[in-house]
């Protein structure tokens, strides 16, 4: 513990850890108006609580790290949770459903075996800090920016994607941990467009299937994709996670 005081982290990971921050912040938004419309059907006052709600608990996050001596409060994580509740907020209010969707996906990198202190000791701390095996996703829907006579399947999305590759540190990477050499990666920045499922917008009778579907929403299904990354290098995957 230490004194309260400010971290500038806004130049790590390549950003990933903050495109999570803005993602996290718009799921919960998202959790709490749902649970809430189940038995108050009053659209603003949801909105208002799930927006805050997410922000008040993610604020607290902050607020303890800014008496942490190891972090401190960051400005650009406060910023990035405001991004992903506003996201939320505008889209609810303004039509009444989520054509934009924040999304996550992820598959274990091969940079975990030579930081787990940063990037996690097993799969439960992997998919929180190995940022070089996330992918952050913005999937929009496209039967809601049609006119209804389009007959378009109303749960097929085309997402795009941010991921980062290469990364063994923070702001950059290390040459040597825990008296083991570490290979020199080149840090980069991926982008993908892809197709992707609203599972929410699946049409079944079933309440129970329903209620999995929209928990499990914010996972990006596995499905084929282009990237291109900052070194105008372009891939092709039969299936990206």
């Amino acid at each position: 513990r230490s004194s309260f005081h400010f971290f500038n982290d806004g130049n790590e990971w390549l950003q990933m850890d903050k495109a999570g921050h803005i993602t996290t912040s718009y799921q919960l938004s998202r959790i709490v108006y749902e649970t809430i419309n189940i038995t108050n059907k009053s659209n603003k006052f949801n909105i208002l609580l799930g927006n805050g709600i997410s922000i008040t608990y993610m604020s607290m996050i902050e607020i303890l790290d800014g008496f942490s001596e190891q972090w401190g409060f960051s400005t650009w994580d406060f910023i990035s949770n405001i991004i992903g509740t506003t996201l939320f907020g505008i889209q609810q209010s303004t039509w009444n459903e989520q054509k934009i969707s924040l999304k996550y996906s992820y598959l274990k990198s091969e940079y975990t075996k030579y930081r787990p202190d940063l990037l996690g000791k097993n799969i439960y701390e992997n998919v929180l800090k190995d940022y070089n095996g996330q992918t952050y996703w913005l999937s929009f829907n496209i039967s809601s920016f049609l006119k209804p006579e389009k007959n378009f399947p109303a749960y097929l999305n085309i997402a795009l994607g941010y991921g980062a590759d290469g990364m063994t540190g923070g702001k950059y990477n290390t040459s040597l941990y825990d008296g083991k050499v570490i290979p020199d990666f080149k840090r980069t920045r991926q982008f993908y467009i892809s197709p992707d499922i609203d599972l929410a917008r699946i049409p079944i009778k079933n309440k129970t299937l329903k209620l999995l579907f929209k928990t499990l929403n914010f996972i990006k299904i596995p499905a084929p994709a282009i990237e291109i990354n900052d070194s105008g290098i372009l891939k092709f995957h039969f299936i990206y996670f």
